[in-house]
């Protein structure tokens, strides 16, 4: 077995105690790099080439000479008796929405494609300190803007490891496909409706949204400010809840970053879940989605397969001693796509401002008469289809005629669906919930430029079961729990009150546990095989 197949932890590990080095385990990264990758996305990729179609491209830029010098670095560490840090000698990748400081941050579009920061963003900047490997900045949907990582103006897009026609998700998709592959042990992705979760649900990994602000926003290019959360990437539970101990916690330059403690998230993993109550929701079992040929709201069951992946993980659960509780109601689950598409698109255009051809991005060549020409011409060839429809969507349910109709109605939408989850939490309550278990998901991995990536409405709605958390800003944990017949990961999702990561984990490293023996975790992505 390769080192980059080895768990996180176990790598951290290793290089502490000197069975390996900082350098072999980065080489062994970039040797899977190689194997997989393909080519990195970009501006001009001219004509496709016969390969791209099985190739990985989870990446926009390879910096394995930085990654190299931090590696030394960890290795001289070790060397002199001190500590590397609880991620020493991890190859890590990093969404390109994140500041790295010396490294271009794209965020996937042409206005920020000659954009290199000066400063680095602080989740990554916990990661290097705790001794991990920057191997580069991956791909992403244009601004973070879809769910399949297809709007990126950076091509060839990300595609699956397990099915290179099919897509990754998003818009975190390059994190979860260069987890997936072994091209790096972790990643650090953004979720705004589902960003994370979705896609580590399509790639087989481990994805988790924290409690907003429990990881700071400082250096993160924004989508929608009241609902980002950056968060974890991996491909177990035990290194996920490693990795967020490392990037959790206060920061004085994000006045929303949470100054309550960080737990130990590791340190009790192993508890199990005997006594704990996980509830089952049937409005997380069917979809909402809008017919436009009869203009009317649809109503329509789940895939039977993913049904039955939850059924079976609450079954598995029930073994461990744990409280099954059915039938609790979360009404307002049905809204949180309507809610999602009114505030994340207002928020964004209002984010979007800042791209104006003036201080930093792009700027137009052509020759201007005016200011207000100047920014016209610059939005318009800097900005891709999806950050255009987001500025008009935006613009036009804030306006002063219809914030009353849309906005202002989003927003009490927004505190309904928070008080749905309070309900089921509340340990006076009738539900008394530690967790919810819910799919991650509505389908598995979509074709690439299949009908959802056609109709960008319809796309939002694969984030139905993951928005509400982002609504709520509570924290949600996606963990695979098998395969369609197709051969396509499953996911399944947790959801906590705020601050219960700790619990989260707990739970799903206890499914991890009771299912190591299952057949269906000895499968590996097709482009390892």
């Amino acid at each position: 077995m390769e080192l980059c197949d080895l768990p996180a932890h176990k790598i951290a590990e290793m290089v502490r105690s000197k069975q390996i080095s900082a350098e072999e385990a980065l080489d062994s990264a970039l040797r899977r790099i190689d194997q997989v990758e393909g080519r990195p996305g970009s501006l001009d990729p001219g004509p496709a080439r016969p390969d791209d179609a099985e190739k990985v491209h989870a990446f926009i830029t390879i910096s394995a000479e930085l990654a190299r010098q931090q590696a030394r670095a960890v290795d001289r560490r070790v060397a002199a008796g001190e500590d590397p840090g609880p991620l020493a000698g991890v190859p890590v990748t990093i969404k390109d929405l994140f500041a790295v400081q010396g490294l271009p941050c794209t965020a996937a579009s042409r206005m920020l494609s000659n954009f290199i920061p000066p400063y680095t963003a602080t989740p990554v900047e916990r990661l290097i300190q705790a001794g991990a490997l920057v191997l580069g900045k991956v791909n992403l949907d244009e601004f973070a803007y879809g769910s399949s990582s297809e709007s990126s103006a950076f091509q060839p897009f990300p595609r699956n490891p397990w099915d290179t026609s099919r897509t990754t998700g998003g818009s975190s998709g390059g994190s979860a496909a260069s987890v997936a592959s072994g091209e790096c042990h972790l990643s650090i992705g953004t979720d705004t409706g589902g960003s994370v979760r979705q896609p580590a649900a399509f790639c087989g990994v481990v994805g988790v949204k924290p409690t907003y602000g429990r990881v700071s926003r400082y250096g993160t290019i924004a989508f929608s400010s009241s609902l980002d959360c950056p968060g974890p990437l991996a491909r177990n539970v035990h290194d996920a809840a490693l990795m967020l101990s490392v990037i959790a916690g206060a920061d004085p330059r994000d006045a929303t970053s949470s100054a309550r403690p960080v737990p130990d998230y590791p340190a009790r993993l192993g508890e199990g879940v005997r006594g704990l109550r996980i509830g089952i929701s049937p409005d997380y079992f069917r979809i909402t989605i809008p017919d436009h040929d009869i203009n009317e709201i649809q109503h329509q069951a789940i895939g039977a397969e993913i049904e039955q992946a939850v059924l079976r993980a609450a079954g598995r659960l029930a073994e461990l001693g744990a409280d099954i509780v059915e039938d609790v109601p979360l009404p307002h689950t049905q809204y949180g796509i309507p809610t999602y598409f009114v505030i994340s698109r207002v928020e964004a255009a209002s984010n979007l401002h800042r791209y104006d051809g003036v201080n930093f991005g792009h700027r137009t060549s052509k020759e201007v008469e005016d200011l207000h020409e100047l920014y016209r011409r610059s939005r318009a060839e800097g900005f891709g289809l999806q950050p255009k429809l987001r500025i008009l969507m935006g613009m036009y349910v804030s306006a002063a005629q219809y914030s009353e109709q849309y906005y202002n109605r989003a927003l009490k939408v927004r505190t309904l669906i928070r008080r749905d989850f309070e309900a089921a939490f509340d340990s006076q309550g009738p539900y008394r919930l530690d967790a919810l278990l819910t799919p991650t998901t509505t389908t598995t991995a979509f074709p690439v430029s299949g009908n959802m990536h056609e109709d960008s409405v319809l796309m939002q709605y694969a984030d139905q079961f993951t928005v509400t958390a982002n609504h709520a800003g509570i924290p949600g944990l996606s963990i695979p729990a098998g395969f369609d017949s197709a051969g396509l990961p499953i996911g399944i999702q947790l959801l906590g009150p705020d601050f219960s990561e700790e619990r989260l984990f707990q739970i799903g490293h206890a499914y991890e546990t009771v299912t190591r023996d299952d057949e269906w975790r000895k499968a590996r992505p097709k482009v390892l095989r």
